[in-house]
């Protein structure tokens, strides 16, 4: 029995979770998510809490269960306070610009790139050099932040590229022949 999935989900006040058949519906202040849950996986709503139980032994039902209620903990806490991604841009002349819906990104390469923002996520800037990506599905935004990272990932000898904000870059040091 997963131990993750044992645990109850709290329900903060101004969410509602609704089950129609195999779809769960969560409801609050920032949005509407919706999940589909497959397998012989139950949910019971009671007083403030949602519990997730694994109704057969199998090895793809036992995996179900931590997920589901992973994701359903994740939906809750999206809808109620939502999350967020920061990113740092390092290096000389690197900045991003934020055009509409498009963020503009100058990163050393001859042409200027443009990252296409979905409505689902909001992009804020702070300065030229700090991205922050929200929004209330924890996945877009993680992904969102994955592709503008990967646009130009950091270096290890200068930190030269785009790093997540708690992100530990291990340096290197350069040649040691020369002085």
């Amino acid at each position: 029995m997963s131990r993750v999935g044992k645990l109850p989900i709290e329900i903060p006040k101004g969410v509602k979770v609704n089950l129609n058949n195999s779809i769960v519906e969560v409801e609050g202040p920032k949005g509407k998510l919706t999940q589909e849950i497959k397998g012989d996986i139950s949910l019971n709503i009671e007083d403030g809490q949602v519990v997730v139980e694994c109704n057969s032994q199998t090895k793809q039902n036992r995996s179900y269960h931590g997920l589901y209620r992973k994701l359903l903990h994740n939906m809750v806490t999206g809808v109620s306070s939502g999350f967020s991604q920061t990113l740092l841009i390092n290096g000389v002349g690197y900045r991003a610009e934020l055009k509409g819906k498009i963020l503009a990104l100058n990163l050393g390469y001859s042409n200027m790139i443009e990252f296409m923002i979905n409505d689902d996520i909001s992009v804020n800037l702070e300065g030229n050099n700090k991205v922050i990506i929200s929004g209330i599905d924890k996945q877009k935004v993680g992904q969102a932040a994955a592709e503008i990272r990967s646009l130009r990932p950091p270096e290890p000898y200068k930190g030269k590229g785009i790093m997540y904000e708690n992100e530990n870059l291990r340096r290197k040091i350069g040649k040691s022949g020369v002085k």
